[in-house]
């Protein structure tokens, strides 16, 4: 799926993250959600990449990429020590700036690093959230039964994990394939690569800890930067899918423009994972945002 890139395991701040590259001209880090790895790029990178320097990474705790255990506050896996991986990363691969796109949980890590590290990100593409805090204050009924894992993963260790561990394949395939466009939209390559990636020692607790820190120290964080009001200030495009949960619950757009200066986005006719459901309309929304 990625013949045309190399893969590099990088030690960043403390830990190591895989990743691909492969392409030329600027750069354009891409990041992933859950439960997946930056597989997930693989319908677009490779048109990416014919004009772009391209950098597909997993996030600490996923893919291939280092699993640092459980920590106090899961402080380790908060999105500002996960941006930090990235900033790191990109620093480390001679990329002093760089354009960014990210998905679900990868988004998180991308809004963070937006407000911790501003000079770096030229232009930045999130897609199928709103801000965390946000959707965690705004929860409803609709949005509890729809990102049921949200509230199930965050449940003191060892549950969650060793309900996760007990039975790896079948989470992938209740989370991903209860979605709009059900299994059918993964192809199976990818697909094996995250059930594969899901079985990896110590995923269980990474994920658990990923969204431990988000329904804790990472909404510090944010109720700090409303505080203080600081907000993105990085050209953002939003897209989300017309049929996934994010849309539905929320007012997406409205929600980025309280927490950025300068937003732009819209729905597209998809599910949750645009990237492998919208391949096409998504390389055209991408190829119009980061050529400026």
């Amino acid at each position: 799926m990625f013949e045309r890139f190399d893969t590099r395991d990088v030690a960043v701040n403390g830990t190591v993250i895989r990743c691909r590259v492969g392409g030329s001209g600027p750069a354009l880090l891409l990041l992933h959600g859950h439960p997946q790895s930056h597989v997930m790029w693989h319908r677009v990178a490779p048109t990416l990449a014919e004009k772009f320097s391209i950098v597909c990474a997993d996030l600490r705790g996923y893919g291939d990429s280092a699993r640092p255990g459980a920590s106090l506050h899961h402080a380790a896996y908060s999105k500002r020590t996960m941006a930090q991986d990235m900033a790191d990363l990109m620093t480390s691969l001679g990329h002093q700036q760089f354009r960014l796109a990210a998905h679900d949980r990868g988004a998180r890590v991308a809004h963070r690093l937006l407000l911790d590290h501003p000079g770096r990100v030229q232009r930045a593409m999130l897609l199928d959230i709103a801000p965390t805090l946000a959707m965690y204050e705004q929860t409803t009924e609709a949005f509890a039964k729809a990102y049921w894992h949200w509230f199930f993963l965050i449940q003191p260790a060892p549950l969650p994990e060793r309900l996760i561990d007990s039975d790896p394949a079948a989470y992938i395939r209740d989370v991903m394939g209860r979605r709009h466009a059900g299994l059918a939209a993964f192809a199976p390559d990818a697909l094996q690569e995250y059930l594969r990636c899901i079985a990896i020692p110590g995923t269980a607790t990474a994920i658990c800890e990923d969204y431990r820190a988000s329904a804790g120290i990472d909404l510090e964080h944010d109720r700090a930067d409303r505080a203080n009001r600081h907000q993105v200030t990085t050209s953002l495009r939003v897209l989300w899918g017309a049929e996934g949960a994010v849309g539905r619950c929320f007012p997406v757009l409205d929600l980025w423009r309280e927490a950025a200066t300068d937003v732009s986005g819209k729905a597209l006719d998809c599910g949750h994972y645009i990237a492998e459901e919208q391949p096409a309309k998504l390389l055209e929304e991408m190829g119009k945002f980061f050529a400026i």
